[in-house]
C-alpha cells in the first residue's frame, strides 16, 4: 500500500517538513531534531516518511536507543525509540500511521514511544502496552515487544 522511505538529512527535507509546520501539531514539528541531525551529518537519517504523490503526507523519527531512555524501558539492552509520528490531516484515516508503525516493527527490536496529543489509543490499538508512566513533559510512555 504505502512505501516508507528514509528521508535524507538536508535542506530539501526541511522544505518537505514545511507542511507539518504549517498544518501539523506544534508538539510534533521535528524542527530541532532535523537541524541537530543536519549539524551531525555523520549519522544516518532517523527520519522516515510516506509520500502521497509528491507531497510528504506522514513522517516519524526512529532512533536506536539512547541513554536517556533507560529510565522508561529498562528491560531491554537494545531497542528503538519511535519519535513524533505524524500524519497530515488531509491524509489521516488512510493507513499511513499504521504503515509507519509496521515499518518500525519490522526492524525486529522492541519499541518505546511517547504518546503525544491523545495518540495513546492509536498505539494501544496497534499492540503497544501502556507502562502507566509519563515522561518529564507529562506524556504517556508505551512499549511494543516483538
Amino acid at each position: 500500500m504505502s512505501n516508507v522511505k528514509r528521508l535524507d538529512i538536508n535542506y530539501k527535507t526541511d522544505e518537505l517538513f514545511e507542511d507539518f509546520r504549517n498544518f501539523g501539531n506544534e508538539d510534533l514539528y521535528l524542527v530541532d531534531e532535523l537541524r541537530g541531525e543536519m549539524i551531525d551529518a555523520s549519522s544516518d537519517s532517523p527520519f522516515y516518511g510516506i509520500y502521497v504523490g509528491d507531497r510528504l503526507g506522514a513522517r516519524m523519527a526512529l532512533y536506536r536507543k539512547g541513554e536517556v531512555e533507560e529510565t522508561y524501558f529498562p528491560d531491554f539492552d537494545d531497542y528503538n525509540v519511535l519519535w513524533k509520528l505524524e500524519v497530515l490531516r488531509d491524509f489521516q484515516d488512510r493507513g499511513y500511521g499504521k504503515a509507519l508503525l509496521d515499518f518500525a516493527k519490522e526492524q525486529g527490536l522492541p519499541i518505546k514511544v511517547i504518546a503525544r496529543n491523545q495518540s495513546k489509543p492509536f498505539f494501544i490499538k496497534h499492540g503497544f502496552t501502556d507502562l502507566e508512566a509519563v515522561n518529564r513533559d507529562g506524556h504517556d510512555v508505551l512499549v511494543w515487544k516483538p
